[in-house]
């Protein structure tokens, strides 16, 4: 599906002309159309969508757009001109008007359907209609394809209004959940954690929507008034779309045999998303059923390798369902998703989320997705008895595996070259039992102090005679084990050298919430400079910034923000 990037010679894109002309719609037309959509695209009431990969739907603009911000590395990237963002082409279809643009771009967007599961249990109930044909895309509507400089994009808009999927919903985001959502996407991705990315985000200078929220000050778990708010919509790209809900949808039809072509169209999206996300790494010259089999490997490599990236940052998806889980192997959907700030191995940012979502235990809540993925593959290996058995060793072996990168994962961390669990156990027992910033903790432990007094820059509270004489014996031990190798011909690395490679594997700079607040209160009377700051310092997160950057940016929660809904706790619907 990905043109060769030897084929086609970079190009700058200033109008969306130039952008036209790059259009290459692969999944609507190498896929299944649900044979009920309406061809003009006007399709906004929920409906059972039985068949098909996608269904048409033009997506609702937002009245009176205004720009906040683009991804300027992002743009640089796809050659975009930075002037692009705020023309009036652009502006009008990332926000929403499709209606006037130029060929061979097409007016009608495309949504999709996906199944749910919780933790590796099918859910169908929550489907309006009690049947699974429900679910999928309520509020997202992707508006194009695009093969630009040898790599394929789908641009997607977040809030482009109502779909057959939006069980009742009004199809919107509001200006507070794009900006949080904007924001993560270019932290991750400056973090190194592979992510879905930001092109663009505008809000609408006269449409508001209800949503229920907190009031000030509030420490309710769950909202508690019903707040009136800006609606906007962010523009996020990847190279597909593609869920595991999506395949496990397509695979429960098969299983149940609920269509004639239901075998056929999990295979279908099944080799499309091989095309689309795996291409390089699954050889073309295998059989069908053999790179079923090599699709299961590749995802599970990257997915236990996103999990441990996610730890390492202090990152919490927060609801990760297999729905909220990219086939493709990276950071999707972020709703109700957190940062540490005070370390707990139960950190868990959505207020009905539960502790199998909890921070420490997203490796087991990515194999529990892992498995509903393997279950999707089975079908199309029926068969093949040999084949059907190594999908089954491949899901088996996910934890050992996981563990091996988490693992990995710690030693870069800590600057050490082999894993110690002694040393971690008693580590996390301590950052608990203080307790310690965990982005502060590991930055400070990163420049190698020679007593523990730096690291106490990450207490939250001074920890007792008993504790400090506990974290000089484990700083003693981390020190201990730094001096070693575990390759004899391999000389220690120099204070300086561990302190430098440290400090390339833990931030300085977290998106922490108490930080996006007051940027997205900000924007809704509509000043908007807060979020573009934010937006430079969270981009640079292992850099050493100006003093005043640091010293509002790099610090420790203020007491008096803790258990605040909106900043420590938040809804779904943030």
């Amino acid at each position: 599906m990905t043109k060769n990037p030897s084929q086609q010679a970079p190009v700058t894109i200033k109008t969306l002309s130039d952008l036209a002309k790059l259009a290459d719609y692969s999944f609507m037309d190498t896929l299944n159309c649900d044979p009920n959509a309406k061809t003009d695209g006007v399709d906004h009431d929920p409906r059972q969508v039985f068949t098909g990969h996608y269904t048409l739907v033009n997506p609702t603009p937002i009245k009176n757009p205004e720009y906040i911000t683009h991804s300027k590395e992002f743009f640089n990237e796809l050659g975009f001109a930075d002037s692009l963002a705020q023309s009036e082409g652009f502006m009008c279809l990332f926000s929403g008007d499709s209606s006037h643009v130029p060929k061979p771009m097409r007016t009608a967007g495309w949504a999709t359907g996906y199944a749910l599961s919780i933790f590796g249990t099918e859910y169908y109930q929550q489907c309006p209609f009690q049947t699974g044909n429900g679910y999928g895309d309520g509020r997202a509507v992707s508006i194009l394809e695009a093969v630009i400089n040898g790599q394929r994009w789908e641009m997607q808009l977040k809030g482009g209004g109502r779909t057959p999927y939006c069980r009742g919903a009004d199809g919107r985001a509001v200006l507070r959940s794009s900006v949080r959502e904007f924001l993560a996407q270019e932290h991750m991705h400056a973090l190194g954690v592979p992510t879905s990315r930001s092109l663009s985000l505008y809000v609408s200078k006269t449409e508001k929507v209800n949503r229920p929220w907190y009031s000030e000050g509030s420490r309710s778990m769950d909202p508690d008034m019903l707040a009136t708010e800006a609606v906007a919509i962010s523009t996020r790209v990847a190279p597909s779309f593609i869920r595991v809900g999506q395949l496990e949808l397509f695979g429960r039809r098969a299983r149940k045999q609920e269509h004639p072509k239901a075998m056929k169209e999990l295979e279908m999206i099944v080799f499309h998303l091989i095309d689309r996300e795996y291409a390089d790494v699954i050889d073309q010259k295998l059989t069908n059923a053999e790179k079923v089999i090599a699709l299961a490997q590749a995802f599970r490599d990257r997915l236990t390798s996103l999990v441990a990236n996610w730890i390492r940052v202090g990152y919490c998806q927060g609801n990760f369902n297999s729905d909220n889980c990219a086939a493709g192997g990276f950071t999707l959907d972020y709703g109700p998703f957190g940062f540490c700030d005070e370390f707990n191995s139960q950190y868990q940012p959505w207020s009905a989320g539960g502790d199998h979502f909890a921070f420490l235990n997203q490796p087991k809540a990515a194999e529990q997705n892992f498995k509903m993925f393997c279950n999707a593959l089975l079908p199309l290996l029926e068969s093949d008895q040999a084949l059907s058995s190594q999908l089954v060793d491949i899901f088996n072996e996910f934890s050992t595996v996981m563990q091996k990168k988490m693992q990995k994962m710690w030693c870069s961390k800590l600057g050490l070259t082999i894993f110690n669990a002694t040393l971690l156990n008693d580590l996390i027992a301590l950052m608990e039992q203080t307790p310690v910033d965990y982005t502060l903790f590991f930055r400070e432990l990163s420049t190698v102090p020679n007593n523990i007094e730096t690291l106490k820059n990450s207490f939250y509270k001074p920890a007792s005679e008993e504790v400090n004489t506990h974290w000089s014996e484990w700083f003693l031990n981390w020190k201990r084990l730094n001096a070693c190798s575990d390759n004899k011909d391999t000389t220690p690395l120099s204070r300086d050298q561990l302190s430098k490679q440290m400090k390339l594997v833990n931030p300085k700079y977290s998106l922490r919430e108490w930080f996006v607040a007051p940027a997205y209160q900000q924007a809704s009377e509509g000043n908007y400079t807060l979020v573009r700051e934010l937006q430079d310092v969270i981009t640079q997160p292992y850099a050493e910034q100006p003093k005043d950057v640091e010293e509002k940016y790099y610090r420790l929660k203020p007491s008096e923000l803790f258990d605040i809904g909106g900043l420590s706790q938040y809804s779904c619907s943030s």
